[in-house]
């Protein structure tokens, strides 16, 4: 017979069992009336970050600079290291997801959790978020277009590669990304499915194929190899260099924080939906990283090659395996620039909602036909090609593209962590790391600030026009037109998050 159970303790469990609020109870005690439709569900919603953080094009996309800054031992034991590091980010912003479900994520909580100046500590994030967030759709529409380019190339050798091709292949990517966003979001929710399952077959038909076709893998010593081309002398620098590999692939998972207002019990699930998203991609990273590893067979080719995972596969499984599998890669990168884009676009919807970017009222506007923020959609496929544009005659600028996505996303990270570290009266969400919140919280900013300088400082030796690192000015830009533009106009009618009423006063204007 089990023992009784008393009054006593009853009510302590009670006290320490999350309590999951109804969805639009909750926004409408935020200030927001309903307007997107919630057809997310948990599933749907660590898609989103899943999808965004993309193992296969991360990894693909960086292992040549990791293979010259560190070498394997910084590509396997630096993946370990780097994605704990994120994990306590992941934790610390899953924390404030919980508290503030909303579509204005980052900046909306910045605003909330910020003791004096919300209008400024909002008004940064929101920037500094939606930079990286375009920069972010850029880059993915970039890689994607660089790498089709690889496999025409293979696949018809008088094809010649060209950084203007390039360009009109992603403004190409861009469009048909847009379109789909423009429909419904249950279509945009069905393809953020099939990525996940695209990712997870894929992954295994890439690492069993790595591991069971070559006639010949490194020994497992190899995973201690150090390499540094980067042009420093100090190996230690060089290291250091090499952690931006995995820094460069974790990026983006916020998105589950963007889709809060259309995800199904989105105190939960948002926050459960990062972690989730950042927990299977560092273990599933890791296993395509090792495979990748072990399947060197030449490394200083592989090294200088223009794609250097590109040339371990075809040193490794032959030209006709290769294309195969680099299709798998392509696929992927086109389904991260989907949910990069929808995740750009919810944070379009919700900044213009609280006036913070020109033509708000145009900008935050919902479809009656299709319950999504159609002109959002447009505005950040229309940005991400600005961005791409310079590349059309300039190597270095896209460099400068990939920089802001990184730097602007993870900074935006960082303040409202950092103001939730000195909140003292912070009140959490049902998902909430209790008494270790704040230790976790100062974990998560000294790792953004570190990995924030590691990309703003020379990555090559000697430092030239071709090799200079533009992310400090990049990121310097951003900030100034910022400052200048808050300082102009923005200070006196941009408050911070807007509240459009009493609980009882938005839920009559719910357009749903």
């Amino acid at each position: 017979m089990s023992d009784p159970v008393s009054p006593a303790r009853t009510r302590s469990r009670r006290a320490v069992e999350p309590v999951t609020l109804d969805d639009d109870a909750t926004l409408h005690a935020m200030g927001y009336p309903r307007k997107l439709t919630r057809r997310f569900r948990a599933f749907d919603n660590f898609a989103i970050s899943f999808t965004i953080i993309n193992i296969i094009s991360g990894i693909f996309s960086s292992f040549g600079f990791g293979m010259n800054a560190g070498g394997p031992v910084i590509l396997v034991f630096g993946w370990i290291a780097v994605a704990a590091m994120v994990l306590f980010v992941g934790a610390s912003m899953a924390e404030i997801a919980s508290a503030y479900p909303t579509s204005g994520a980052l900046y909306f909580s910045a605003g909330k959790l910020a003791k004096r100046h919300r209008g400024a500590w909002s008004w940064y994030t929101g920037w500094l978020n939606f930079a990286g967030q375009v920069g972010g759709t850029a880059a993915t529409g970039y890689a994607a277009a660089t790498f089709i380019q690889a496999f025409i190339a293979m696949q018809w050798p008088s094809y010649e590669a060209t950084p203007q091709r390039a360009v009109l292949i992603t403004a190409v990517i861009l469009l048909v990304q847009a379109l789909a966003n423009t429909f419904t979001v249950q279509l945009v929710a069905v393809l953020n499915r099939i990525s996940v399952w695209w990712l997870l077959i894929g992954l295994v038909v890439i690492v069993v194929a790595l591991i069971a076709l070559p006639s010949h893998h490194q020994d497992p010593s190899f995973v201690t190899h150090f390499v540094n081309n980067t042009g420093f002398n100090n190996g230690l620098y060089g290291a250091m260099l090499g952690l931006l590999v995995t820094s460069w692939t974790f990026t983006g998972f916020d998105g589950s924080f963007h889709m809060s207002e259309e995800t199904v019990q989105a105190t939960v699930n948002a926050p459960r939906g990062i972690m989730r998203a950042i927990g299977y991609s560092a273990v599933a990273g890791l296993v395509l990283m090792l495979a990748l590893v072990f399947a060197i067979r030449d490394y200083a080719g592989a090294a200088s090659a223009e794609a250097p995972p590109v040339q371990i596969l075809i040193d490794a499984l032959g030209t006709g395996t290769a294309k195969f599998l680099l299709l798998i890669v392509i696929g992927a990168m086109l389904f991260c620039g989907l949910a990069n884009m929808t995740s750009n676009t919810r944070q379009i919807f919700a900044f213009s909602r609280d006036g913070a970017m020109p033509g708000s009222r145009w900008w935050h506007s919902v479809s009656s036909r299709t319950r999504t923020p159609v002109k959002a959609v447009w505005l950040a496929a229309a940005c991400s090609l600005v961005l791409v544009i310079p590349g059309w005659w300039s190597h270095t600028a896209f460099t400068a593209v990939v920089s802001i996505n990184v730097v602007g996303l993870f900074l935006a990270y960082a303040v409202p962590i950092f103001l939730r570290l000195r909140l003292d009266t912070f009140q959490p969400g049902p998902w909430n790391l209790g008494r270790y919140g704040k230790l976790v919280a100062a974990v998560a900013v000294a790792w953004i600030l570190i990995s924030s300088v590691l990309f703003m400082l020379p990555q090559a030796s000697p430092i030239t026009a071709g090799s200079f690192n533009y992310a400090p000015i990049a990121l310097g830009v951003v900030l100034i037109i910022a400052t200048v533009w808050w300082f102009a106009t923005a200070r006196r009618r941009f408050q911070g998050p807007v509240s459009y009423g009493r609980p009882d006063e938005v839920a009559a204007m719910d357009l749903i």
